[in-house]
């Protein structure tokens, strides 16, 4: 299973935070020089939401939502130890502590760099990455820590279904919490537009591939052939962002390192409860240390999504979605290291598989 791990690490994701880099110089430059291009499409909206840039999101979030296997689900009673962990900080924890931390950072700590309504607008961008565990890469950490990839399937498949019932809950919590007020109708239309029709459209059509082509060629040219239009995807939604968000920039540089600072605290809060809790129950660490990326990283694609539909394309909120995709690789590669570090910290790998 997860055939396409076997390459580790690809060209574009080793070097992601570089190429994230160079959307923000080439946004920016866009935005400066050729202003004509984000304001011609910004014309293109409908119910708030910039045309080009969801179907740019569509191309991301698709590729994550075919490898979601339904099938292995029933399969997760087998050890349900990893899957209790995974579930339990991914939603019982996770959300909180990315409020918490963010608010305290925001709010208090930086109160005297960043305005307070400025401040709020962060917050929220905060509040949308930690309510959206990891998906797609989460199988790449998977291969560099060894994990077992049939458990790795299985836990961002149940996640991706907590998603689409809890996602919409707990931003509307959080936001509401931290005085956001945003309307129902906006959050649930995002969780339609980009979890339940990605969802649907990955299950259909994986279904209809693999009847016609078969397992094998699904897994090692379909869904290989697809991690090349996210990560094009990406980039591009990157690009589009920064042309946006060019002046904000330009006029704050600093606070791209404040919004950066909770973000990377949180990542290493919750991979430790997480890691920490899987070695206290001895879980196999071909489970444990892959469980715990999918809390430390979060589906950055999503968050961004929804910071433009709720927000605006040139919003504070979507500003940090952004930072988040800049930390994030750099961050889970120190993460994966550890985790190989600490291996002897737990039982052989062999028992926990499926």
């Amino acid at each position: 299973m997860i055939n396409q791990n076997e390459k580790g690490l690809g060209f574009f994701e080793k070097y992601l935070t570089i190429w994230v880099a160079l959307c923000i110089v080439i946004g920016i430059a866009i935005g400066q020089f050729l202003p004509i291009i984000p304001t011609t499409l910004d014309q293109f909206t409908y119910a708030n939401i910039s045309i080009p840039i969801a179907i740019l999101i569509w191309f991301m979030i698709y590729p994550m939502m075919v490898q979601v296997d339904f099938a292995s689900i029933v399969r997760a009673g087998k050890n349900p130890k990893g899957l209790a962990v995974t579930t339990t900080v991914n939603w019982a924890i996770k959300p909180f502590t990315m409020f918490f931390f963010a608010w305290l950072f925001f709010t208090v700590i930086f109160a005297n760099f960043i305005p307070a309504d400025l401040a709020q607008d962060y917050l929220a961008g905060a509040i949308l990455l930690g309510a959206a565990p990891c998906t797609a890469m989460v199988f790449v950490w998977s291969y560099l820590t060894k994990g077992d990839p049939g458990y790795t399937l299985v836990q961002v498949s149940i996640n991706n279904i907590i998603l689409l019932f809890l996602f919409a809950p707990i931003v509307m919590f959080l936001l509401g919490v931290s005085h956001v007020i945003v309307p129902l109708d906006t959050v649930i239309a995002s969780v339609v537009l980009f979890i339940l029709i990605p969802l649907v459209a990955g299950y259909l059509s994986r279904i209809y591939i693999i009847n016609k082509k078969g397992q094998e060629w699904f897994e090692n040219v379909y869904v290989r052939s697809l991690s090349k239009v996210t990560m094009v995807g990406l980039l591009l939604t990157l690009i589009l962002l920064f042309s946006f968000q060019g002046e904000v920039i330009l006029n704050n540089p600093f606070h791209i390192l404040l919004i950066a600072i909770p973000l990377i605290i949180q990542t290493f809060f919750i991979f430790w409860v997480a890691y920490g809790w899987a070695k206290a129950w001895k879980i196999d660490h071909s489970v444990a240390a892959p469980g715990a990326m999918i809390g430390a990283s979060n589906f950055f694609e999503l968050a961004v999504a929804v910071a433009i539909a709720l927000f605006g394309v040139h919003s504070a909120a979507a500003l940090v979605t952004v930072v988040g995709v800049l930390v994030e690789v750099p961050l889970m590669l120190l993460l994966v290291k550890i985790a190989n570090d600490t291996r002897h910290w737990f039982p052989e790998s062999g028992r926990g598989a499926l």
